[in-house]
This record gives structure tokens, C-alpha cells and sequence, in this order.
């Protein structure tokens, strides 16, 4: 019941961290068999969508963002949004 929405701000970077730790998760449900991990982290990866969905609609690629940089790393990790929100930024070095 906070008023400030500062703090509560989503993150790109906390959402890929998220998203990472889900997959991992996900992984080693799929591997060992359990579950309880898969489930895990499949909703991890859910949430961290959604916060990098969030965090992506208020930023302004004009003056925020990694460019290049982003989008490598996107097409490297596989992930869609964080390539468009590379392709997007200004910040191209």
C-alpha cells in the first residue's frame, strides 16, 4: 500500500535474471524428473515475462537500452524481446 511507484518499477535486468533462473530450473526439473522444479520454473519464466513486458512499455529506447549489445545477447540467450528492445535503442555502442 505504498503510494511511491518508484521502488516498484519492473526491471529488464531483473526480469532476464528471472527468466534465467527459470530456465535453469526448468532444466534440472527436466532432467532429474522432478516436477516440482519444472513447475518452478516455468512459472519463474512466466513472471519474468511479464516484468520484462512491463519494464519494456515504459522505457524509452530513444535515450534508454543497450542497442547492439542488447540485441547480441538477445539472439544469443533466445530471447525475442530483448533483441526487438536492443533493435529499438539508440544506444548503439
Amino acid at each position: 500500500m505504498s503510494s511511491g511507484n518508484n521502488s516498484q518499477q519492473p526491471s529488464l535486468v531483473g526480469g532476464h535474471a528471472e527468466w534465467i533462473k527459470g530456465a535453469t530450473e526448468s532444466t534440472i526439473g527436466s532432467v532429474t524428473g522432478s516436477q516440482a522444479w519444472t513447475a518452478s520454473g516455468e512459472q519463474a519464466k512466466a513472471h519474468a515475462v511479464d516484468a520484462m513486458k512491463a519494464a519494456g512499455e515504459k522505457r524509452d529506447p530513444s535515450t534508454q537500452g543497450y542497442g547492439k549489445v542488447e540485441q547480441k545477447l538477445g539472439q544469443v540467450a533466445g530471447c525475442e524481446g530483448m533483441v526487438n528492445e536492443g533493435a529499438a535503442s539508440k544506444k548503439s555502442e
